[in-house]
């Protein structure tokens, strides 16, 4: 035999060396939950290791990340329903939770990325990310909140904005709104593929912010389609976005191929809570190894084609890189 593929895998420093994908640090934004109240840090359930975090001792939490090289970090807010009404109000206010804790992070961590989320969701009385009207989820209208919600997040002092709304034609409106008061170098990372799926659950379970009523098949994808990820990059790319992700990751590897084959743009990839809360549920039981599963995950979406991946399991793979 000529060919004995086994020959490159002989040692471990030959499989070093011919190893075609690595994953380092840098690759990783952080999702972070951020609470109300003063010195709290509470489990979220169905997420073994991830918290909830009160603005102080979130501040502890990055400093953490940032000694471990985490340096890139995407806060989401729990809001208290009593904040919370049709028009989600509370999104754009410049004195609310999440202006404060953008805020608060960039004054001790100046040379971290924020990556701010702009949607509806957390801060709706309905649940969803846009506003409803007799059931039916009101398009433009939605893009005029989601518009107040960027500038204030950009104000609060985020350095990418990322829609994960799934409204049509929200990535040229935020451009305009950003540009228009001074913003040009905010950036905006589109959830430009992201999929009516059913691994979203922690999450929601960690904001409380799953819908009053019906479900989002209206405006995210449906998963068992490809060629219309395709038409989502090519109306981002053409209305000014900087970044292009998908959502969820490991069963839409092939959609993260395919944006990555089609576009020059950077593809972000979410590893999303409930492909976490498996890997972690699994490992509980003893049923899988853990850690080698959270490495061979992350290596498959990076192998995928990835460039950035947002994945809970991001402090946790800083601290393996460091042993």
């Amino acid at each position: 035999m000529l060919r004995r593929p086994r020959r490159n895998r002989q040692t471990e420093a030959i499989r070093n060396l011919v190893q075609e994908t690595t994953l380092h640090v840098n690759d990783f934004i952080l999702p972070l939950f951020v609470i109300e109240g003063q010195n709290q840090r509470v489990e979220v359930g169905s997420m073994p290791g991830i918290n909830r975090f009160s603005i102080d001792t979130l501040q502890d939490e990055i400093a953490s990340c940032v000694e471990l090289g985490v340096k890139a970090f995407a806060p989401f807010p729990s809001i208290p329903d009593q904040l919370k009404d049709k028009y989600a109000s509370e999104s754009h206010n410049p004195d609310g939770l999440y202006a404060n804790a953008i805020r608060e992070i960039k004054k001790n961590f100046p040379d971290v990325a924020i990556f701010s989320d702009v949607a509806m969701d957390p801060y709706s009385s309905d649940g969803h990310d846009g506003i409803v009207e007799n059931g039916e989820i009101l398009n433009d209208e939605t893009l005029e909140v989601l518009g107040k919600m960027a500038l204030a997040q950009a104000q609060a002092g985020a350095d990418v904005v990322a829609p994960s709304d799934m409204m049509d034609g929200r990535v040229a409106h935020l451009r305009h709104v950003l540009d228009e008061n001074g913003y040009q170098k905010v950036g905006i990372m589109s959830y430009t593929a992201k999929y009516a799926s059913a691994f979203y659950g922690p999450f929601r379970d960690a904001l409380s912010s799953a819908p009053k009523m019906g479900d989002k098949k209206t405006y995210q994808m449906n998963p068992a389609n490809t060629r219309e990820a395709l038409l989502e990059a090519e109306l981002d790319i053409a209305e000014g976005a900087d970044y292009l992700m998908v959502k969820p990751a490991l069963a839409y590897l092939d959609i993260i191929k395919s944006l990555r084959e089609n576009s020059h743009l950077p593809i972000a990839a979410y590893n999303v809570s409930g492909e976490y809360a498996m890997v972690k549920a699994a490992a509980q039981k003893g049923w899988i190894d853990g850690e080698k599963a959270m490495l061979e995950s992350l290596l498959s979406i990076k192998r995928a084609g990835a460039d950035i991946i947002l994945s809970y399991f991001a402090k946790e793979f800083a601290q393996y890189q460091k042993r």
